[in-house]
This record gives structure tokens, C-alpha cells and sequence, in this order.
């Protein structure tokens, strides 16, 4: 199964992915392509130019911000489980194309804001849009929602609760 993790800017995926990762040796997460240096800061993943990019095989792949993002065709192809931050705009590609489960990682809006504000990364007013963004999950595609409002501790084992229930709940070929 594709475990495909979404939400909005400041939810805190990148932060509960790593504490997944961390607390679940045994479960596949996907390193992302990415059109953004390496030392860009942010989550590992694999840097490429725009050519290289072009160049792979990607079983789902997007833009955003100006930068393109993938995942590989060769690791959702392996068997296993494999979660991936994905963007909400893929949901419904992927659904058509493989078995899914998405995890919404979410918080109050003044969270988000918060959150976003103590990054320093965006005026005032780019945070105003991206808490304004709204995009809907497909119908049809089971969704297990993740509240990411109190302390690192907790959000992560609420992710990583999901993470298991999914993984022990999938069916094996």
C-alpha cells in the first residue's frame, strides 16, 4: 500500500516523518526527487536539475513553489508498504494507479499560523495566503486525519499510531 502523507504548510509533516522514521526502522519511506539543492535545508532528499529530473521515472511527480517533486517509480514498485509526502494535488492519480491510504496531518488555523510566522521565510501576507489555500481531498480515498496541535511528542505518536494501523491493517500478497 501507498501511504501518501498531505497537509497544509506548517501542519508539521516534515518534523513527524522524521520522528516516524526514527521510531519505525521497519517501514519504507520514500526519499523525494527534488528540483532544490541539496543544502537547501529541509528534509533529505535527493537534488537534481530540471534535466535531470526529466531524465527519470517517476511513479507520481509535481510542482510547487517553482520546484518539481517525485517518487520513483522503482520504489512504490517494491513489495511493502511505502509512505510519501505527497502533494493533495496527486491524491487522485495516485488512487488510480495504486492501492492508498492518505494521512491528513492538520492543525487550527492559528496554529498554522504560528508556525508558519516563526519560520521567517514569507511576509506577512504570503502567510495569509497559503492558510487561505484550500484544497479538498478526492472522494472515495480513505483518510485517516492526524491532529498535530500540542507538543513534538505528541504529534509524533499520533503519526506514528496511523503509520502502524495502516501497516498492520494492509493486506499482504
Amino acid at each position: 500500500m501507498l501511504i501518501l502523507v498531505v497537509g497544509p504548510s506548517g501542519a508539521g509533516k516534515d518534523t513527524l516523518l522524521d520522528g516516524a522514521r526514527a521510531a519505525l526502522p521497519g517501514v519504507r519511506f520514500a526519499r523525494r526527487v527534488i528540483t532544490r539543492p541539496a543544502d537547501a535545508g529541509g528534509e533529505d532528499h535527493e537534488a537534481v536539475s530540471h534535466a535531470e529530473f526529466d531524465r527519470r521515472d517517476f511513479a507520481l511527480q509535481w510542482g510547487a513553489h517553482g520546484l518539481r517533486y517525485g517518487i520513483l517509480a522503482e520504489d512504490v514498485a517494491r513489495d511493502g508498504d511505502l509512505v510519501a509526502n505527497v502533494s493533495r494535488g496527486v491524491i487522485a492519480e495516485a488512487a488510480a494507479k495504486f492501492p492508498v491510504h492518505v494521512i491528513e496531518v492538520t492543525a487550527p488555523p492559528e496554529v498554522l499560523a504560528a508556525r508558519l510566522a516563526a519560520r521567517g521565510r514569507e511576509s506577512a501576507a504570503d502567510v495569509a495566503a497559503r492558510l487561505a489555500r484550500a484544497v479538498p481531498l478526492p472522494n472515495g480515498v480513505p483518510v485517516t486525519r492526524v491532529m498535530n496541535d500540542g507538543t513534538m511528542a505528541e504529534g509524533v505518536a499520533r503519526f506514528v499510531a496511523a503509520i502502524t494501523r495502516l501497516t498492520a491493517d494492509a493486506p499482504r500478497s
